[in-house]
């Protein structure tokens, strides 16, 4: 009977799970949608090296000087970057303790004489901090709603999502984060301080922003994608070592979570940003101990000391610590599939109603948040308090008006406590720090914990997606060390021993909710490290990350890669999908090919850019015995510049002849680059007149003579490979080559540095003495030799 009762309920959990809808569903319903809620579209960023006329003539003006300027420039970018940060996330933490500090004082001082004032007291203060943040959101800064992990993501895999990188956005989320935290909703800050560290690198990297006359050309050294994507990676890993005063898990979650490319050169300027944040905010702390901070004390950032915990464990422990890692994988699964559950059903129907709709679900969520976390205490019976320990610091109960450990909370004696006040009518990060807290075995009940778990479970769920900055970091920290604790306590009462402290396994069990939602192994180990200052507990970190994440992986996948699914970002992932292996290039790629020629038509411009929305175009020209050969890839931005400029325009429809003569450069590499963020410009933004219609546009100057091409019967795996390790925009699929001009070796790669050849950190827009050294009527007759001459034949 008792099988039979576990199989129907095994077919039942199965039915429930099958009825969400996964991942792969979710793609095929959302397949084609690269427009986000808020009207702004996705595009794919150009971190290839445009290496056309104006860049090969800036290059040579640029001698040994630049050279070491822009290398100084760099890590001078990264040490603002790491002080802007670090000045941003002390503003957000004095704000939110201040804020909460203010509310509970005010709070505890009110209900000494009457608990329902109390209450109007707290949900009004509660209702305007959320009030705030969501109608900053939705009136101001749409972009800056939710973690901004899953778009920055996506900016640093290749798609460039408008508006998610703009000044506005960084207010947006800095006073945001400030009213949905402070006002005691069921998320954190985290996650928005990644973003913010981003949106601070984007603003540096172009120089500021120009819209709101906050610019400065002596900033606007960086402009292209490929290092605006390194300054970004840079902000990445200084919101984290901000957020949790963790450097080397910075480094690591820029490395494991969010980027897509990587190099050595990139992990010393993110590691040293890294470490001017850790100086930032320590150096603030110091200066808030001496009180200068209003209620801004050791909280706020957040690092939960158990050094002073549990010294070791014994080999029967490691069973209940491996449940926990199942357990965290099972509920972070859970709460991954229904959180894609809620927003899905957000996106399509509730939020497309309004900004009034979304104000007034974010104030529900809060009042809602409010009563649970005002009411539900006042249902549990109070506690005696233990035997107070000189030693430990912690008074029972605390004084009316302070909070932490051990709340007096409508209880009728002195000496009693609320337990589940303690952990409910407290700020996230002093409620983590009470169930991380050592030497208070028995200072909670498995009633409250599981209440606790059950009610902030679904307030996390309800709350995932509302119109406001939110992080998942606190509440799955606070949501794992609850079901860890509550597992510690049986370990507790069943082995009988002394040494075991249930803080420990509450830790554990963060650590396992975590893996189980977010799916990172490496970094959020090295975090849980620092933030808890014990490295004994390293092992046993690693083994239920490794669980929970194996466990979650099962079902579905991270919640930042859900997210983004739903949101229309196209992220490549790290490994190509099993089907392409039996796939190749000529099946992947598109079959219509709109190409243009190399003198073409201004009128004929702008007709096939009114007419599709293609991004780059091959250029083709004709030898004199008529033979068609590609002499490049033309971009659609850089055809807007040339039709808003009008300068390159001319009347003859014959080519430039570089037996005239050199070809004046009109144009900087920098007049083509988009701005971080923005939509930059459209066709509807240029206005043409008949005669300029008629002229025509030489297009070799501009076009990139020397794309990526692979052989038409290259498997789909590599060709996934090459795209997305090289960060590419465009590949050309081409014919089986009719020859072969030489072969490349390692040895030909090596080439010896002398004097005249210093080696830079320029990446591949370095040019070397050798290449500077190449003439100019050389280029000039390459503009008509095109560069895969003798690879490409016309197709059938």
């Amino acid at each position: 009977m008792l099988s039979n009762h576990l199989q129907n309920g095994i077919e039942t959990a199965k039915l429930v799970w099958s009825r969400l809808p996964n991942s792969e569903e979710t793609e095929q319903e959302d397949a084609g949608l690269l427009q986000r809620s808020d009207g702004s579209g996705t595009e794919s960023l150009d971190y290839e090296v445009v290496e056309n006329y104006a860049y090969w003539e800036e290059q040579e003006q640029r001698g040994k000087l630049y050279i070491g300027y822009y290398v100084v420039v760099k890590w001078f970018f990264a040490l603002l970057i790491g002080m802007g940060t670090g000045l941003a996330a002390v503003f957000i933490n004095i704000s939110v303790e201040n804020f909460a500090g203010w509310k509970f004082a005010l709070t505890f001082s009110i209900i000494q004489k009457s608990y329902v004032a109390g209450f109007i007291v707290y949900v009004l203060i509660n209702l305007v901090l959320v009030w705030s943040s969501v109608y900053i959101v939705t009136h101001f800064a749409p972009a800056a709603a939710g973690s901004g992990i899953p778009e920055i993501k996506g900016y640093l895999n290749g798609v460039d999502i408008h508006g998610v990188l703009l000044f506005r956005t960084l207010i947006g989320k800095i006073f945001g984060s400030i009213g949905s935290v402070g006002g005691g909703l069921a998320l954190g800050k985290e996650g928005p301080l990644v973003h913010t560290g981003a949106c601070i690198a984007s603003l540096l990297g172009q120089g500021g922003s120009t819209k709101y006359h906050l610019s400065s050309r002596w900033l606007q050294v960086f402009k292209s994608d490929r290092d605006r994507r390194d300054l970004v990676t840079c902000g990445c890993a200084a919101g984290v070592a901000a957020a949790f005063r963790a450097p080397v898990g910075g480094v690591l979650f820029a490395l494991e979570e969010v980027t897509s490319w990587w190099r050595s050169q990139l992990m010393w300027r993110v590691f040293f940003t890294s470490a001017i944040v850790a100086v930032v905010v320590r150096t603030a702390m110091g200066w808030c101990k001496s009180g200068s901070c209003g209620h801004f004390g050791s909280g706020g950032f957040i690092i939960w000391d158990l050094s002073d915990g549990q010294e070791d464990y014994s080999f029967e422990e490691l069973l209940p610590m491996a449940i926990i890692g199942v357990i965290g994988g099972l509920l972070g699964a859970l709460f991954n599939q229904l959180t894609l559950y809620i927003s899905y059903w957000r996106r399509n129907h509730l939020h497309k109603k309004g900004n009034r709709v979304k104000i007034i679900e974010a104030c529900l969520v809060s009042l809602i948040t409010s009563f649970i976390s005002f009411g539900l205490p006042l249902l549990r019976k109070c506690s005696p308090c233990p035997e107070s320990d000189p030693k430990s610091g912690i008074e029972c109960p605390r004084p009316p008006g302070m909070y932490g450990n051990y709340v007096n909370f409508y209880c009728s004696k002195d000496k009693e406590y609320n337990d589940l006040a303690t952990i409910f009518f407290n700020t996230q990060d002093d409620a983590i720090r009470n169930l991380f807290s050592a030497n208070t075995i028995h200072e909670y009940s498995a009633q409250s914990l599981l209440t606790f778990l059950v009610m902030f479970y679904s307030l996390a769920v309800v709350t995932f997606g509302t119109a406001v900055p939110a992080g998942q970091f606190v509440p799955g920290i606070m949501i794992g060390s609850t079901y860890g604790r509550l597992v510690g306590m049986f370990v507790v009462n069943f082995y009988k021993k002394l040494h075991i402290e249930e803080g420990t396994y509450a830790l554990l069990g963060a650590a396992s909710f975590l893996g189980g939602s977010m799916r990172m192994t490496v970094s959020l180990c090295v975090i849980m490290v620092e933030i808890t200052n014990n490295l004994k507990l390293l092992p046993l970190i690693m083994l239920v990350l490794l669980i929970s994440k194996a466990v979650g992986d099962a079902f579905n996948e991270g919640l930042y890669e859900e997210q983004a699914r739903l949101k229309g970002i196209p992220l490549l992932e790290s490994r190509p999908k099993y089907q392409m292996r039996k796939m190749t290039a000529k099946e992947a790629c598109g079959q219509r090919v709109v190409s243009l020629p190399r003198v073409v038509k201004v009128a004929d411009v702008v007709s096939i850019l009114r007419g599709n929305e293609h991004n780059g175009f091959p250029v083709i020209d004709h030898t004199r015995n008529g033979e068609t050969l590609v002499i490049g890839l033309m971009l659609r931005s850089h055809l807007l510049v040339l039709l808003q400029s009008k300068v390159d325009f001319q009347h003859s429809p014959l080519p430039f002849d570089p037996r005239s003569g050199s070809r004046p450069t009109r144009h900087t590499p920098s007049e083509f680059i988009k701005p971080a963020s923005s939509k930059g410009i459209s066709i509807g933004d240029i206005h043409l007149s008949s005669d300029d219609l008629e002229m025509y546009i030489d297009l070799a100057p501009f076009l990139n003579p020397s794309p990526y091409i692979v052989p038409e019967d290259m498997s789909l795996t590599k060709v996934y490979n090459l795209f997305r390790q090289l960060g590419l925009r465009h590949l050309f699929v081409v014919p089986r080559p009719s020859r072969v001009l030489g072969l490349i070796t390692r040895k030909d790669l090596l080439i010896e540095d002398n004097e005249e050849s210093a080696t830079v950190e320029l990446q591949s827009t370095s040019v070397r003495a050798w290449r500077r050294d190449r003439s100019v009527s050389t280029r000039n007759g390459d503009a008509e030799r095109p560069l895969l001459n003798g690879l490409l034949v016309q197709g059938p």
